[in-house]
């Protein structure tokens, strides 16, 4: 079994939670899961949209991965040590990573203490001020620790998780999955493309 948590507050980016979300959730491997943890029963997205959660951020401790999203709350929640205290995150037994400006919750929970990281370009100097080495590469990996910068390097970020906690061909077939037509995508494994658009159960995020 695999539990994948990611994380939002009020005022995150559409993008970062729902495209991880659609990805994680075209891996067939019993016994996956992946839950939407929030502080409140929902939270509302920088557009408006309003998300319900499947859990308190707590729940996080428990998980097999945690992901941090992104957005204008994450400045809101590294101001936030009661928020903050609620997480005891391990990265022996856990992955963490992060999308654009989650880097910031990292840093703060002292997950990327010695390491490099990358993040979006308008939150590089935040991250610095945090004592981060802010490196320009889409994809920073330290053991168990993740960064992403830009919204479509959350392809790497998942493929990272995929093949660490499923396996090296589900992490190929779900990247190929995304890939604009003429640009790369194996039409041999069509049949086995087709399988990630079946409906998942109801009860598969829960």
């Amino acid at each position: 079994m695999s539990s994948v948590a990611i994380v939002i507050f009020d005022n995150f980016t559409d993008l970062d939670l729902w495209l991880m979300w659609d990805l994680l959730n075209r891996v067939r491997v019993d016994g996956w899961s992946v839950k939407i943890l929030g502080e409140k029963d929902s939270h509302v997205s920088v557009t408006g949209i309003a998300t319900a959660t499947h859990g308190r951020i707590e729940e996080a401790n428990e998980a097999d991965a945690v992901l941090f999203v992104s957005g204008p709350g994450t400045r809101d929640r590294i101001a936030d040590e009661n928020w903050l205290a609620k997480f005891d995150l391990n990265t022996d037994k856990q992955m963490i990573g992060s999308i654009c400006s989650g880097s910031l919750i990292s840093a703060k929970l002292g997950l990327l203490e010695g390491k490099t990281a990358t993040t979006y370009p308008t939150t590089k100097t935040l991250l610095e001020s945090l004592g981060v080495e802010v490196v320009e590469k889409p994809f920073v990996e330290h053991g168990g620790v993740a960064t992403a910068g830009g919204c479509l390097a959350q392809q790497y970020l998942v493929g990272w998780l995929v093949e660490k906690l499923a396996d090296k061909e589900w992490r190929d077939l779900i990247l190929k999955s995304i890939q604009p037509v003429g640009e790369g995508l194996f039409f041999d494994d069509a049949e086995k493309l087709a399988k990630l658009y079946q409906p998942i159960k109801a009860n598969a995020a829960v």
